[in-house]
């Protein structure tokens, strides 16, 4: 069971006139501004899935700062899950300073959306670390075992589109104001599983896991050894982050990095069938 747990799908009116939602939304200007900047719907993530061997998807809510266009994604994504039962997992999205950001988390469930996320707190206008901000959704997904995702960024290195000011300290915060939550750091948690080497960051991120997207664009191919002697195989997801990368070319680096069957298996499903329970099989 081959699981990508972290890809980007549009509904298609924002994929044909990009710039008609763009006022107010300087993230999504930063990384879709450009017309070649590639976005896709559904059929075209199924179309990569299959290409690369991947079994199924979690397709996360893009983090608009506006809470209709978060409502109009998270309503895409529910339809493209329905439309493909057991391949696309949909997560919802809501900025948590919008006042309707709770109901619509709600709603999302009831359609059948599985976790939150990405959560991104430089496009979406909020600290990560202010506990209170967050407390709603949080709270929300605690209580129904719901995983969210959330964007960190490396304070330290290179720049490029998507690299933001909320770093591995932000995440630690968040992990350690809510205990009981299921959190998932993209991108490798900013470089968050370095400080796991510290006992109580360890302790306080028992509950943590993290993503592998854009992982090429990031480190160097060396990561995922050094990530598992870092946290542990368990605590690791692949993630592409397509369709800003292939599937196909994360899954090749992942096969080619040393590990053994059992920890390429976790990584490249079995956690995530872990995490989300009964909704990717049986866990390795």
């Amino acid at each position: 069971m081959i699981v990508d747990f972290h890809t980007h799908i549009f509904p298609p009116e924002m994929i044909a006139d990009r710039a008609r939602f763009m006022a107010g939304e300087d993230w999504f200007t930063h990384l879709y501004g450009d017309p070649a900047a590639r976005m896709a719907g559904a059929e075209e993530l199924i179309e990569e899935m299959d290409r690369a061997g991947v079994d199924k998807a979690v397709a996360l809510g893009f983090p608009f700062r506006s809470h209709d266009l978060c409502a109009r994604s998270n309503s895409y994504l529910a339809k493209a899950a329905r439309s493909w039962p057991g391949r696309i997992i949909g997560f919802a999205n809501a900025n948590p300073k919008a006042a309707g950001a709770l109901a619509e988390i709600e709603h999302c469930l009831e359609l059948g959306l599985k976790g939150i996320g990405e959560l991104v707190p430089d496009s979406q206008g909020f600290d990560l670390a202010d506990a209170g901000a967050i407390a709603p959704l949080a709270d929300l997904a605690a209580e129904n075992g719901l995983p969210m995702l959330i964007h960190l960024s490396e304070p330290v290195g290179h720049s490029y589109k998507g690299k933001s000011r909320t770093t591995p300290e932000k995440g630690y915060a968040l992990a350690r104001a809510f205990p009981a939550l299921k959190l998932v750091f993209a991108h490798w948690g900013g470089g968050l599983p370095f400080y796991e080497l510290m006992p109580e960051v360890r302790r306080d991120l028992a509950g943590a896991c993290y993503d592998s997207a854009a992982s090429p664009y990031l480190y160097d191919a060396k990561i995922f050894k050094v990530a598992v002697s870092l946290v542990g195989h368990k605590k690791i997801l692949f993630g592409s982050d397509f369709p800003l990368l292939s599937p196909e070319r994360c899954r090749r680096e992942i096969e080619a990095a040393g590990l053994s069957p059992a920890e390429m298996k976790a990584i490249l499903g079995g956690n995530a069938a872990r995490l989300l329970e009964g909704d990717c099989g049986e866990p390795a």
